[in-house]
């Protein structure tokens, strides 16, 4: 196929949602500690080869045979569409469908953060529907070897 180089970012997207979505041995992780509904930080340290993960957590705490779907990685990824704290973002205040921006203060875990706007306002519980990245592109990064759809030389198609 055809091939370019120097392409810019804005006119590429991810076929895939951005890195590998597998999980693997080293990965940092957001696992719902015993199948509960918060997610808590850790890192996968084995991967048991049954679709179920051994983790251990940021708090100390460990646990084995995690099942996949209790999993959310935290670098791009299946967790692509997440938001962590300290991230740019632009959030529609107050649901009046005008996107203003600010940064993530808190992830609640149940997809809602609080926002502290740049104009000094301040909201909580936004749900994440109402977030966008304020690159546009997710907190997931472009590497070598993701699969994306490109503009080509800046096209309409």
């Amino acid at each position: 196929g055809e091939r370019e180089t120097r392409v810019s970012k804005r006119l590429i997207r991810s076929k895939d949602g951005g890195g590998s979505s597998k999980l693997e041995e080293g990965d940092k992780v957001e696992a719902r500690y015993r199948g509960r509904e918060k997610y808590y930080p850790g890192k996968i340290t084995r991967d048991r080869g049954d679709g179920t993960y051994d983790i251990s957590y940021d708090d100390g705490e460990r646990e084995t045979r995690v099942e996949e779907r209790l999993i959310k990685k935290k670098d791009g990824g299946g967790g692509s569409d997440s938001f962590r704290e300290g991230d740019k973002i632009e959030a529609d205040y107050r649901g009046r469908g005008k996107f203003y921006p600010g940064k993530i203060s808190r992830d609640r875990g149940d997809d809602t953060y609080d926002i502290d706007y740049d104009d000094g306002e301040r909201e909580t519980r936004v749900s994440k529907r109402l977030i966008r990245s304020k690159d546009g592109g997710g907190s997931s990064k472009l590497e070598e070897g993701d699969k994306v759809e490109a503009r080509y030389r800046g096209r309409e198609k």
